[in-house]
């Protein structure tokens, strides 16, 4: 302690208050604030607030004493006085009178000391003096004073605490602010004031007039200083406008030239995907265009500017021409190429050459027919198809549509909600079905919706499925807050982030480039993307156009079809059998944590059964036995499907004059997959997905060839596949013929057909099959199961002998008449379709030793025997 300091007591040593002059109170406390004893400094200062005889004068003693002084940091002075404010607030209130008269002979020295003081004060200082009740007169003069001298946030500052806004120019006070980027202190001026809200933004939306200079206004004020100029861009400053007029709940007819460079920015956006990205059509992009430029003269010469800017003269008039802009606003260059146009009459040809060749091959193809999508948009129709849509335990996929919102503060509201089941897709009109909000269609619609989304044992699928639902609730009131209700839901977009996806094609890694979404991941797992041409377009309009529903039935069944290959070979892409599981972003997964509702698990007994997909590595997927690999190959490739019915496969082949497409309906409809090669095979594998469809190399032999086939789908040969099929037919039904019975029908067909010639031979060291009861010993000491039957007599066609009577006709010209003499030759093996005769010979064992290193099981090659044993069916 200072001995010399007066407001010490040298007996005790602590400090103490004079309680007569405010100056040595100050005095004391500016000590103790160098020293950082706040505790001590409070007791200190209401101590010294009780000793005053008059605090209020008192206050403003001190602060007249510190005036001038503004150091950087805390201020002493406002610490004071917000102290004050609180000693005051816990004394006992003074009579209103009394009280009343000394606030007046206070505050207009109070409003002296406020103007001279820094802005922390002007609170604390209003409230002890009630400033706002003090003569608003003099408050406006000192106001109006700060903003002279320069002092423009002071003067809003004081003004807003005064609540003297309605008694000033909102564009005097503002201009000075918004030219230095000080926003949100001008917004916190206009708060409470809808009026000065309203002038605000008109001031502002002025600014974003084409042509406007903002330097105009800033050369009107030359004591601004640190100008940001840069921020009040018409660009710029329209984001801003247009942000104030949602939060203001403002018409947007008051800020129409904020509106319009919105609008422009929605052109340049839609230019860049229709003439750079290529992915909006010429129809969807004309009719989104259309809408933004109408009435507005500047937005049609700016269009005019961009199609320059994307293309030659020529395309920039053609897009004018299909838009009817007014050669007046078009560059010179356009306009004598749409004079050109016009002459010639070329305007439907011009349409036609812009449009951009859509390569579809390129893209996932429904794989379903258009019959199969159905369009609801009544409760008639909901009513209909309920069952289909609520059928328990299957697997759902749920998509939304809705028309792009280009311009700020719009919401998109959802026009179609797509779900598809296997086989077929439900397009629900929301549009339609929510209109009105209380009629009988909104109210079956809700109630489906619900009844599907709560449902445990439908499993739904989604991407991104949660902002789907939330637009639909926001929509449809009565499906609030539904994204919280959904029960055994699975969110392929959560799965997505997860997964891993190694050895992918060259080409599939180029595709990928610049896809996202959804169409990335069906990329990765089925091998095609998706075609977003249409996500862009006008899902508003009615009716909807072809396109556009298929491309919402597309979107919704792609679905499906991804969680069965998910489910299918989860280890291929690095996920847990669990899709529910995997599908969970990982920081959410911790031990003893509950589940969310709605996720159950998505395992593979969960997807349909499907025909077994080829595996990125060898031995991924499971294996498949030949008896149940069924294939459709080319007409490239009739070679090798011969060969892998030889060894029990169920092949399908196109003719030589079939087309390459008929292949992608058989596979469809029969479940097969497709073995193609060459050029085809793009087309071919964007209509049934990756790991549906096998290019063949082509150099290689036929048993080749079928060797790599199986190799590739992991499919499991046995010895006894061999033959189990008619090489010629594909058929596996066979009736087996006794020696004698063969010699008898060939008699009666020679003497009813004439005598043959010696040379009718067809040499069938081939294929024997055969489904028929009992085992039977062969020679070897082998056993086979034949499923086939014996011939009868009832089999057979009584005017007709050589014919069953299933219309097929027995090729016995092709058996030779010395094989009947074989030794230990017993019986013959009749297809039921084609009619062939086969016989055991040396073949079984030729191909048995050609395919011994993809046989299962494989016996030691044996010694051509006289009667070697016949093939066993497959089944």
């Amino acid at each position: 302690m200072d001995p010399g300091d007066p407001t010490g007591d040298p007996a005790t040593g602590e400090r103490r208050c004079t309680g007569q002059d405010p100056l040595l109170l100050l005095q004391a406390l500016q000590t103790l604030w160098s020293t950082r004893e706040r505790q001590q400094l409070q007791e200190e200062a209401w101590r010294g607030f009780a000793a005053l005889d008059d605090p209020l004068a008192g206050l403003l003693d001190m602060l007249e004493s510190c005036r001038g002084r503004r150091g950087e940091g805390p201020s002493l002075e406002a610490w004071i006085s917000r102290q004050l404010q609180c000693w005051l607030q816990a004394q006992p209130r003074p009579s209103p009178a009394q009280h009343s008269l000394r606030l007046k002979q206070l505050q207009a020295r109070a409003i002296r000391v406020l103007t001279e003081s820094p802005p922390s004060l002007v609170a604390p200082l209003t409230s002890i003096f009630q400033l706002q009740d003090a003569d608003r007169s003099c408050l406006l003069v000192h106001v109006h004073r700060l903003h002279q001298e320069g002092r423009f946030r002071e003067a809003v500052m004081l003004g807003t605490t005064l609540k003297l806004q309605p008694e000033l120019d909102v564009e005097k006070m503002s201009v000075p602010l918004l030219l230095q980027d000080k926003v949100a202190l001008v917004e916190r001026y206009v708060a409470g004031f809808p009026d000065l809200q309203r002038r605000l933004l008109a001031l502002m939306d002025s600014w974003c007039q084409p042509g406007f200079d903002i330097k105009d206004v800033a050369r009107q004020y030359p004591e601004v200083t640190s100008l940001s100029l840069e921020k009040l861009s018409p660009k710029v400053l329209s984001r801003q406008v247009l942000r104030l007029q949602e939060r203001y709940g403002v018409a947007p007819a008051l800020c129409p030239n904020a509106a319009m460079w919105q609008r422009l920015a929605a052109l340049r956006h839609l230019c860049h995907k229709r003439f750079v990205e290529k992915s909006l059509s010429q129809e969807n992009w004309a009719d989104h265009v259309r809408g933004l430029v109408e009435q507005s003269p500047w937005l049609q010469e700016q269009l005019s500017q961009l199609l320059v800017s994307h293309g030659d003269p020529v395309t920039a008039a053609r897009c004018a021409m299909g838009l009817s802009l007014p050669e007046e606003r078009l560059p010179a260059a356009v306009a004598v190429e749409l004079r050109q146009l016009s002459l010639q009459g070329r305007a439907a040809e011009a349409d036609s050459r812009l449009e951009v060749k859509d390569v579809k091959d390129r893209y996932y193809q429904l794989p379903i027919p258009r019959e199969n999508i159905h369009l609801l948009a009544s409760w008639e129709d909901l009513t209909r198809y309920e069952g289909a849509l609520l059928q328990p335990h299957q697997v759902v996929g749920v998509d939304l549509e809705w028309t792009p919102v280009f311009v700020a503060g719009g919401r998109p509201r959802p026009s179609l909600l797509q779900v598809a089941v296997e086989g077929r897709v439900f397009l629900l009109d929301v549009l339609a079905l929510s209109q009105p909000p209380t009629g009988q269609g909104a109210q079956a619609f809700s109630r489906l919706v619900a009844q599907l989304l709560s449902d445990p044992s439908i499993t739904k699928l989604g991407y991104g499925m949660v902002g789907d639902l939330q637009k639909l609730g926001a929509s449809c009131p009565a499906l609030a807050h539904v994204e919280k209700q959904i029960l055994g839901g699975v969110d392929l977009l959560l799965v997505h982030r997860q997964m891993r996806v190694t050895n992918m094609p060259t080409s599939g890694t180029d595709r990928a480039k610049g896809l996202r979404g959804l169409s990335l991941l069906v990329q990765q797992v089925l091998g095609t993307a998706l075609d977003k041409t249409q996500q862009l377009s006008n899902w508003d309009r009615r009716p909807l156009c072809e396109e556009q529903l298929i491309y919402a039935a597309a979107d919704a069944y792609c679905l499906l079809e991804v969680h069965q290959a998910l489910c299918r070979e989860p280890a291929r892409f690095h996920l847990s059998e669990d899709l529910a599981g995997s599908r969970r972003p990982r920081h959410t997964e911790r031990p003893g944590a509950q589940k969310p509702p709605g996720l159950q698990k998505a395992s593979a007994s969960a997807a349909p059964r499907q025909v077994p997909v080829a595996a990125v590595a060898e031995g991924a997927a499971p294996q498949v036995p030949a008896r149940a690999f069924r294939v459709v190959c080319d007409n490239m490739l009739q070679g090798l499907a011969r060969s892998l019915r030889c060894l029990g496969v169920d092949a399908r082949m196109l003719g030589n004059g079939d087309d390459h497409r008929r292949a992608a309906e058989v596979a469809r409809q029969e479940g097969r997959i497709i073995l193609t090669s060459g050029q085809p095979f793009h087309k071919l594998r964007a209509q049934v997905g990756a790991g549906r469809c096998l290019s063949v190399d082509c150099s290689l032999k036929a048993q080749q060839q079928a060797k790599a086939v199986l190799k590739h789908f992991n499919v499991r040969v046995t010895y006894a596949d061999i033959f189990s099929r008619c090489q010629a037919c594909n058929c596996d039904q066979y009736l087996k013929v006794s020696r004698d019975m063969m010699k008898q029908l060939m008699w009666l067909s020679s003497h009813q057909e004439g005598p043959r010639s010696s040379g009718d031979k067809t040499t069938l060291s081939q294929e024997v099959q055969e489904p028929g009861p009992a085992p039977e010993a062969a020679p070897g000491g082998c056993t086979y199961d034949r499923p086939c039957r014996w011939l009868q007599a009832a089999d057979l066609r009584a005017e007709t002998p050589d014919m069953l009577t299933n219309g097929t006709r027995l090729q016995l010209a092709g058996v030779p008449v010395g094989v009947l003499r074989t030794p230990g030759l017993r019986h013959f093996y009749c297809c039921t379709r084609c009619g062939k005769v086969f016989w055991d010979g040396s073949h079984l064992d030729r191909v048995a030793t050609h395919f011994r290193d993809v046989l299962e099981s494989a016996p030691s090659p044996r010694e051509p025997s006289p009667a070697p044993s016949p093939a066993s069916s497959p089944f």
